[in-house]
């Protein structure tokens, strides 16, 4: 966790973007992320400097002695941070702008990673040299050595766009992201992704949880190759938003996450039993043109809405045994159209539908009011659903109103550990704030997983007092008022006839 000093230090150098006219957040974290980034590969190379004194071993730099940048032979040392953080604002504004920049944007030797992909669009927007020296000196007292520090860092400025108004959709709350990811507990072998991946929330989380329960995994080669390589996937149709997922992994240490420029619905889109896990928060009521919708969705639920697309597109995307967690509207959960219905059905008939979480309208305030609920299963394509399991979330460990400031109460906790002691939920009654529905009875009810079709509500019976009881003591009442009336009236008199 950031302490209240390190958020001021960030929210300085924040303002100095903002004061140099630079109002759109998105832009802010994407020339803090690069500026972050250009001292991280510096940080690293000193290291292994030290190291290589220390041993006597050589290694690989990052930086050469002399770099060929746009057909100019210039001195490495231009292009690190240690050096030209001390050089005049002027001049490290136009070193900035002709070679460091340039530099990292192709420095990856795989033209085909994620990070070569989206930073060759990059583009340096620090406009003055007055801004890049104040940005430079404010992210030279951060402490990003430490890698944990580094990530929360991240975090922090991605959760400064839920303060935009137009960009505020890309954020789901991280503590959200959390729970699910401890729902679908990732392994060291999976392959995990994120369908509607934005800053790639999901997979952070899902590496964070891996680097805590599995630390051993990173100690054998083949593991460590994967994490780095091959098991995170990503996927969506705004470039920025991919630039700032794939800085947003690597900051978290994943070497080369697979991100990709994709409508994950469309007719390009033919992936099919790939992915071991997936995360998601996808689109809520977009609606797409049919003749752009791969067919093989349009099987599963015949409908133009995204939410309903996406479920299908889970399904079809997970290998047999997959988890999946997602986040979904409301209507999905008791909408009364035959997609509708048909997506419920494929959950709950050929796959295993583990449990509805329905969560409080609050929890994207401010940008948001919808209800949502968090959908787990199970793709095994020949059932296995004998019983759901609900959870009524009424606490987050926020309000729920637009200011979602830290609150007591949160059942987060509470659901993790009976989701993963389900066993014990059985003697649950419908009355309790978790319980297990038979599939038998979501079948009667038309696969509705709506939680208000099934959980009782306690009523307490509240005695009232006879009519005649209220009705004497109106009148009494009246009585009183009418002799205080009259004291009044007899005062004034009074009053009048001294006058």
């Amino acid at each position: 966790m950031l302490t209240q000093d390190l958020r001021n230090k960030i929210d300085r150098i924040w303002q100095y973007f903002w004061e140099a006219g630079m109002s759109n957040p998105l832009t802010v974290i994407q020339q803090f992320t690069y500026l972050l980034y250009i001292k991280t590969l510096d940080d690293i190379e000193l290291q292994r400097e030290s190291d290589s004194e220390l041993l006597g071993t050589q290694f690989n730099k990052l930086f050469p002695d002399k770099a060929n940048i746009n057909g100019q032979i210039i001195d490495g040392n231009l292009l690190r941070w240690h050096y030209f953080k001390n050089i005049d604002p002027e001049e490290m504004h136009l070193n900035m702008s002709r070679y460091v920049f340039p530099f990292i944007k192709d420095m990856s030797g795989d033209k085909n990673s994620s990070y070569s992909k989206y930073m060759k669009d990059a583009l340096y927007e620090i406009t003055t040299a007055n801004l890049l020296q104040k940005a430079v000196s404010g992210i030279d007292q951060l402490p990003i050595d430490d890698s944990d520090i580094k990530g929360d860092l991240y975090e922090y400025l991605l959760s400064k766009l839920s303060t935009s108004k137009t960009l505020g959709q890309f954020r789901t709350p991280r503590h959200i992201i959390d729970m699910m990811t401890e729902l679908v507990t990732p392994q060291r072998d999976d392959l995990i992704c994120d369908p509607a991946a934005g800053t790639a929330g999901f997979l952070v989380s899902a590496q964070n949880y891996l680097r805590k329960n599995d630390p051993d995994m990173f100690l054998n080669k083949e593991s460590r190759d994967h994490f780095n390589n091959d098991m995170f996937y990503g996927f969506d149709t705004d470039p920025s938003m991919l630039r700032i997922g794939v800085m947003n992994m690597m900051m978290h240490g994943v070497d080369n996450p697979n991100l990709e420029r994709r409508d994950s619905l469309s007719t390009l889109n033919e992936e099919h039993d790939k992915y071991t896990c997936i995360l998601a928060n996808p689109p809520f009521k977009g609606s797409l043109d049919a003749e752009t919708i791969n067919p093989s969705l349009l099987r599963i639920a015949n409908t133009k809405k995204t939410e309903l697309l996406f479920l299908a597109l889970f399904i079809r995307s997970l290998q047999v045994g997959g988890r999946c967690a997602s986040i979904v509207p409301d209507g999905v959960l008791f909408g009364s159209s035959k997609a509708h219905k048909d997506i419920r059905k494929e959950l709950v008939e050929n796959q295993q539908l583990r449990a509805v979480i329905s969560m409080p309208s609050g929890v994207f305030k401010p940008y948001a009011g919808v209800s949502t609920a968090v959908l787990v299963f199970t793709k095994t394509n020949t059932g296995g659903t004998d019983k759901v399991w609900f959870y009524d979330m009424k606490n987050d460990g926020y309000s729920l109103d637009d200011k979602r400031n830290e609150i007591q109460g949160n059942d987060i906790p509470d659901i993790i550990n009976r989701y993963k002691n389900l066993e014990k939920e059985e003697s649950r009654k419908r009355t309790d704030q978790s319980f297990f529905v038979s599939k038998d009875e979501i079948v009667k009810n038309e696969y509705d997983l709506s939680l208000n079709k099934y959980k009782e509500t306690v009523y307490e019976k509240v005695e009232y007092e006879s009519t005649d009881v209220i009705m004497k003591k109106i009148f009494d009442l009246q009585s009183e008022i009418n002799e205080e009336l009259n004291v009044l009236n007899d005062l004034l008199k009074n009053n009048k006839e001294r006058n």
